[in-house]
């Protein structure tokens, strides 16, 4: 995770872009099993990478293995049409519901999402982000985002498996993606405006610490 990207730019190497590496090889002609395979190498390569370079490991881009290694694993008992549609929709889900049990312990995932977009990898920012961690107002921000992206994803998901089951087949082959692209934006402007507070505190944080050094 870069120090100074933006949350879209995070969430589209960590979710958009193995979603879409998956669509764009299976519209192709790839298997749906090497299609999963495939799109969930760029999670593993950032999960290890994370893991080797500090020893954490990297929340939302491990879901998003998981969930593709769990896609692979269904493909093997089910060559039903509309499963397989309902089965792509499953991994958002499955990381919507990961995303809100996070949102209830010390650790939300997605505060390490967002904490580059915030700190803008300035130093007099990181060091405030760490101050406020574990304050009660901070706690209850980073809980919020990662219960908005958790409930969109949870949402989502769920409408596009009652799609899969309820619509035509045919229909639901670009419409499962025009849900899951329009949930998307609708999370990135709902949690942006929350984050947006954090990024407020952040930066009275930073000035409140810069003013003694700059008076004395």
């Amino acid at each position: 995770m870069t120090k100074n990207g933006s949350p879209l730019q995070t969430l589209a190497i960590e979710i958009a872009v193995p979603i879409g590496v998956y669509y764009g090889l299976h519209a192709l002609g790839a298997s749906i099993f090497l299609s999963l395979a495939l799109s969930g190498v760029v999670p593993l390569a950032r999960t290890l990478h994370q893991f080797a370079k500090d020893r954490t490991l990297n929340g939302l881009a491990l879901v998003v293995l998981v969930t593709n290694v769990v896609g692979m694993l269904l493909t093997f008992v089910s060559g039903d049409a509309r499963m397989m549609i309902a089965k792509d929709s499953l991994g958002s889900g499955i990381t919507g519901l990961v995303i809100l049990v996070s949102a209830c312990t010390a650790a939300p995932i997605m505060t390490k999402t967002i904490q580059p977009f915030l700190t803008r990898g300035k130093a007099e920012n990181e060091a405030a982000w760490e101050r406020l961690s574990g304050t009660p107002k901070f706690s209850r921000i980073m809980r919020l985002t990662s219960v908005i992206w958790g409930i969109g994803f949870v949402l989502e998901s769920a409408a596009r498996v009652i799609g899969a089951f309820t619509l035509p087949i045919e229909t639901m082959v670009w419409l499962s993606t025009v849900i899951f692209v329009g949930a998307f934006a609708v999370m990135m402007v709902a949690g942006g405006k929350v984050a947006e507070q954090a990024g407020k505190l952040i930066a009275a944080e930073a000035k409140a610490d810069v003013r003694p050094l700059v008076a004395a």
